[in-house]
């Protein structure tokens, strides 16, 4: 399949997905204070980056309509990729392999491969972004750190285990990376105390 082929699949899929909980799309379904906060970042002459696990060619055809990220700025988990020429035209090729995980440890190695500059500040949720946030605090001068945890199983969900929610699959936010956050002073944020919003649509 090619890159084209694949982002048009995505592409349909993102517009007429719907959430089984939420009934919503899921380009809906994006935080409300992360928006501002990277729309507050801009506004003050930062330069914002999604680094995520997941897919970066299923993240890139959305990010920028939702967060005002546009595709160049955002960095994922990729897959292998073949240049070829088929019925005179080129074509980007997706093949069945692995080419980056950009996950745990993978992250500050992609933020060093594909930007070159340490960040000032980094955000995560899981313990998929705890190197990231080591690699962030590790630079001089001024560093911001920051956790979401996710705790609010009204307006979204509650998971941890950190504090005895319930453990997930994925996203994990174990009383170890609690515990890291308090011994490095990175501030974790509550969804539940300290969101005053979590989706555009509840206003």
């Amino acid at each position: 399949m090619s890159t084209a082929e694949f982002e048009e699949i995505v592409t349909d899929w993102q517009d007429e997905a719907r959430h089984p909980r939420f009934e919503r799309r899921y380009t809906e379904l994006v935080y409300q204070p992360m928006v501002e906060l990277l729309a507050f970042l801009r506004a003050n002459e930062f330069k914002t980056y999604i680094f995520s696990g997941g897919g970066v060619e299923f993240m890139r055809p959305m990010t920028e309509a939702a967060y005002g990220v546009p595709p160049e700025e955002v960095v994922g988990s990729t897959i292998e990729t073949r240049y070829e020429v088929r019925d005179g035209e080129p074509v980007l090729m997706r093949l069945p392999e692995i080419d980056f995980i950009d996950d745990e440890a993978g992250k500050p190695i992609g933020i060093h491969k594909f930007i070159g500059r340490r960040p000032i500040a980094a955000f995560g949720n899981s313990t998929g972004d705890r190197e990231m946030l080591e690699w962030t605090g590790a630079g001089s001068g001024p560093r911001l750190m920051m956790l979401l945890f996710h705790d609010d199983d009204e307006r979204e969900y509650a998971y941890g285990s950190a504090k005895g929610l319930a453990d997930p699959m994925l996203g994990a936010f174990p009383p170890s990376l609690m515990e890291t956050a308090e011994e490095k002073d990175w501030i974790v944020a509550s969804m539940k105390d300290d969101w005053n919003q979590v989706f555009a649509f509840e206003s």
